[in-house]
């Protein structure tokens, strides 16, 4: 691939923030104060972008911390998510083209295919009921009346008077493992996002999109969310993973997997066997699946000195991801390293 890849950070507005992975600290516990911190710092050393997280048990509400740091920022895109089974979508596109207002038109957003709390769907409903919230995402944020008769929703709606800067609705960022996820993300998103896999498993994927998405007539652009560890030697680098999980208890590692909404997903279950396919907790040159032992989600981690790390997201970069939203632990101080050993030496900018 030719020309420049967004490179995001990642602020852990859902409890997700440790200097010992399944230790709970206090000072890194989400906050207004320490999640707007780590997207302050992310902007001062130069990230393109910020993950703002959603969950509905853990951390904060993520809607409304977008739109409290949205006017604080002067150059930083937000990837805000939302959880579709939440939303009202006429409600949300008011949301979205308000924020995206507040931020100059740097709004992005990551669709989860989530349900409401307390509710149960199987994946094709949850699924289907994404596509259509998708749809009418995009009419409304396009500036279109909405007529929309689907299985989910009935709604007839003129568009919200306000609009996005742009008038047109923002990127969806969108991932999923499932069938059912990757028909949703070929028909409806615009950045199909995948966590940490094999190379080899990485270019089937998106391969598979590819040809989803073009049986649509649309066209993906690919996104890579992973955690990193950078120091100015592998040796240290590796030292670094490994003091993330020595105070790790592995029954409370096991109760926080657990206890997230997306355990039982494919994706998770496919983090899970790519730890179980590691040795020394290494799956392949420079990945470390250690973090998966004491998160769900993301659960792998680029390990290595500088030049290693550069050459892993490039190696990325060749096979057609457009998109690396990174994170570390503690968030902030693995920002400042990573913005100091790699970032300058990427060609990089928003999407």
């Amino acid at each position: 691939m030719t020309g420049p890849c967004e490179v995001s950070w990642f602020s852990a507005l859902c409890d997700d923030d440790y200097e010992f992975l399944g230790v709970p600290d206090q000072r890194l516990r989400s906050s207004w104060e320490h999640c707007r911190d780590i997207v302050l710092q992310a902007e001062n050393v130069g990230f393109d972008n910020i993950l703002l997280p959603s969950g509905y048990t853990l951390g904060i509400d993520t809607t409304a911390f977008a739109a409290g740091i949205a006017p604080m920022l002067r150059r930083l895109a937000l990837l805000m998510a939302v959880r579709i089974g939440e939303s009202w979508p006429p409600q949300l596109a008011r949301q979205i083209a308000t924020i995206d207002r507040m931020l100059g038109g740097r709004l992005k957003v990551n669709i989860i295919s989530s349900e409401m709390p307390g509710e149960m769907l199987g994946s094709a409903a949850r699924y289907g009921r994404t596509v259509e919230a998708i749809s009418m995402l995009r009419t409304l944020l396009d500036g279109q009346p909405l007529d929309h008769q689907g299985e989910y929703w009935q709604i007839k709606v003129d568009p919200p008077r306000i609009a996005t800067v742009s008038g047109k609705a923002p990127l969806f960022y969108f991932g999923g493992l499932s069938p059912d996820a990757r028909e949703a993300a070929a028909q409806g998103c615009d950045v199909y996002l995948m966590w940490p896999d094999t190379r080899e498993e990485i270019g089937a994927i998106i391969a598979d999109m590819k040809a989803r998405a073009a049986r649509h007539g649309r066209t993906l652009r690919f996104g890579y969310r992973v955690h990193v560890v950078v120091r100015e030697t592998e040796t240290e680098a590796r030292a670094a993973a490994s003091r993330l999980l020595s105070k790790l208890d592995l029954a409370q590692g096991a109760a926080i997997r657990a206890s997230s909404l997306d355990s039982q997903s494919v994706g998770v279950q496919a983090q899970t066997a790519l730890r179980q396919r590691a040795i020394d907790g290494y799956v392949e040159d420079n990945l470390w699946t250690g973090i998966g032992q004491a998160r769900s989600g993301c659960g792998a981690a680029i390990v290595g000195d500088p030049d290693q790390v550069l050459a892993k997201l490039i190696m990325y970069r060749a096979m057609g991801i457009d998109a690396f939203i990174l994170s570390g632990y503690p968030h902030a101080a693995e920002a400042d390293l990573f913005a100091r050993h790699v970032l300058p030496k990427l060609d990089h900018a928003p999407l």
